[in-house]
């Protein structure tokens, strides 16, 4: 974030003594709501961050969280000294939204290193939209960037989620990734202290072999540029990428995609770039794109979004020379590739493609009970197989991991439990204990979507037909008879003409479920709606997903009671995310929903700068778009 810590130009710096006299008399004091209107004559303030940070917490910070926010019972006035007078005068700074940006502005002078700053006001009661975007513009962005080198591997290290408590960290390297393997062992030798530990994967990764490192789970490496030096030796830099979260280390499946759009809105797109690189790699590596580049996940994929992602980079980067188009259209061909070896050997591949349907199903093939989750998340599953067997829930634990006991009811349900998480969706009662056998709505978009993606770059940019990898020429005329052919399935299996909607299958019941999905919009983005079936589609939508804050996951009918036995689901109602409403708008501005489009996506946006004014500029992954709120249990 940009700071305006230049020296004020009426009179010299103030020391803190005199500062804090100005800040330590609090009497007397209205309180203010959260927006002030601007003044007429913006000002700006020194300010000595200790001093007024301290201040700022002691009277406003009523609940202890250093945050200020409109749940906080202080006066919501406090004066701060002037630039313009060197320290000697103040004003106040009033209204939550004003003093959490305050207090936001000194964290961030803090974080580089100064002790003093001056901030206009002009900063302090900046517009929320703008004030929002040029954060994600020019902090977020940077504080969600991850890099597999020496300095994020020790970040990597620290992160319990990649490291089994008391054990050694690990990092995991393809077998014939011989640059990485001497790359990362010779980051375990310079970083003796850590004890890394670096395995080389087996060509063929089972499932049996990822179980079999449950308990020696590790990260695993992704994509670099490699080159080598005069004198030949190794020049290896891991490629930077984004994540979801500041909690997260790992690349991941479909979040880096929604992500990506931002980097491209904001110009960033090799970091965009570099994330298709990533997974390509991981597709030629370990077989498909991960949920995230954690050893535990190597049986496990997320939606599909690939062929869409590859696009919008390629638009995106630079192409006014010769060489750039050049260098634009390999690499163009390399990511087609693998996204036609993905296409072809995950989601086209049983367990996941259904013949008899022609579609698809989130079915990882991962075996026993996944080993990421807290010791006890699945006591309350285990618990009846304990005490059927006469023994207690640890024991039956280490019974079932070492194949001593045969269960096929708890493996049939740690399948579905992965597929939940496959989905994206995790978790939802729309999903729950069947979702390996559901052909669902949003997959089978994804890859109708895969399908006419490839056939009009076949078209576009390599004359009809491609040389893939995998051992054969495919064309354009080949792929747009594969969308036609899941078109079709799509309408005879998943769209529900009385009910105005698509709707999940289940492959193995052949029935279709019963749970009303905002999902179903997906049909818009991907494309594969009639003029009619989208008219039906977005009266229904509106009916039954527009709430107050925007889309919401599902219907209330549909999600059921909620009770302590049965607690709520975070992808179902009330809650509503942001790859709902995303694919939602661009689906419906596709079929000339405009109107729509632009009144769900202002219902989403006043939803999240509501909570960015209100409560010292949080940005929360999910919202309860019912009742406008992201604080619930």
């Amino acid at each position: 974030m940009q700071l305006l810590d230049e020296e004020p130009s009426e009179s010299p710096n103030q020391s803190p003594e005199r500062i804090f006299r100005t800040t330590s008399t609090f009497s007397n004091v209205r309180r203010r709501g959260s927006v002030d209107d601007k003044s007429s004559h913006p000002r700006r303030f020194l300010i000595d961050i200790a001093v007024i940070e301290k201040a700022l917490l002691a009277q406003e910070d009523s609940n202890g969280d250093y945050q200020i926010t409109i749940e906080d019972s202080g006066p919501k006035v406090l004066k701060v000294p002037t630039a313009g007078s060197g320290g000697f005068r103040t004003f106040e700074v009033r209204g939550t939204y004003m003093l959490s940006n305050l207090l936001q502005e000194m964290a961030l002078a803090r974080d580089c290193g100064m002790n003093q700053v001056v901030i206009d006001e002009e900063r302090l009661n900046e517009n929320p939209v703008n004030r929002l975007s040029r954060m994600i513009r020019t902090s977020f962005w940077n504080g969600l960037v991850r890099c597999m080198d020496e300095s994020g591997i020790q970040a990597i290290c620290l992160d319990p989620k990649n490291t089994k408590p008391g054990a050694n960290p690990i990092i995991y390297v393809p077998y014939d990734d011989q640059p990485a393997f001497e790359y990362y062992t010779g980051i375990a030798r310079d970083l003796s202290n850590l004890k890394i530990k670096v395995v080389k994967l087996p060509k063929d990764i089972t499932p049996r072999y990822v179980k079999s490192i449950n308990n020696e789970f590790g990260i695993l490496s992704l994509a670099a540029d490699v080159s080598y030096d005069a004198n030949g030796r190794l020049v290896y830099r891991p490629l930077p990428f984004v994540v979801p979260g500041g909690r997260f280390n790992e690349q991941y499946g479909w979040d880096s995609y929604f992500e990506a759009l931002g980097l491209l809105n904001d110009g960033r797109y090799q970091l965009s770039k570099n994330m298709v690189d990533n997974f390509a790699y991981e597709i030629k590596h370990y077989g498909k794109i991960l949920n995230a580049n954690r050893s535990y996940y190597l049986t496990r994929s997320q939606p599909p979004f690939l062929t869409d992602m590859i696009l919008k980079v390629f638009e995106a980067l630079p192409a006014s020379t010769a060489d750039e188009k050049a260098s634009n259209h390999e690499w163009l061909k390399r990511s087609f590739d693998a996204a036609i070896t993905e296409y072809l050997t995950v989601w086209m591949e049983a367990p996941r493609f259904d013949q008899k349907t022609g579609l698809s199903c989130y079915h990882p093939t991962g075996i026993g009970m996944p080993p990421e989750t807290e010791s006890t998340h699945f006591d309350h599953t285990i618990k009846p197989y304990a005490e059927r067997l006469g023994v207690g829930i640890e024991e039956y634990k280490v019974l079932y991991a070492s194949d001593q006991i045969s269960e096929p009811e708890l493996d049939a349900y740690f399948v579905h439990d992965r597929a939940v998480r496959e989905s994206g969706h995790d978790t939802s009662y729309r999903l729950e204990r069947r979702c390996a056998n559901l052909a669902t709505v949003d997959l089978n978009c994804l890859l109708y979507k895969y399908e006419v993606d490839i056939a009009d770059t076949l078209d576009e940019h390599f004359d009809g037909q491609f040389s893939w990898s995998g051992g054969r020429d495919t064309t354009a005329a080949e792929w747009r008879v594969r969308a036609e052919q899941r078109r079709e399935s799509i309408d005879r299996y998943l769209w529900n003409e009385q009910k105005g909607l698509y709707f999940d299958y289940d492959v193995l019941l052949g029935e279709q479920s019963v749970y009303e999905s905002v999902t179903a919009l997906w049909a818009l983005w991907a494309g594969c709606a009639t003029p009619a079936q989208a008219r039906k589609l977005v009266e229904v939508s509106c009916r039954k997903f527009e709430v107050m804050g925007g889309l919401v996951s599902g219907t209330e009918e549909s999600r059921g009671v909620i009770s302590l036995q049965r607690p709520n689901r975070q992808w179902d109602f009330p809650f509503g995310w942001a790859p709902h409403q995303i694919i939602a708008w661009y689906g419906l501005y596709n079929y000339g929903f405009v109107d729509v489009a632009r009144r769900f996506a202002y219902r989403w946006l006043f939803t999240i700068t509501q909570a960015f004014v209100d409560f010292n500029g949080v940005v929360p992954e999910k919202f309860d778009v019912v009742n406008m709120t992201h604080r619930f249990q």
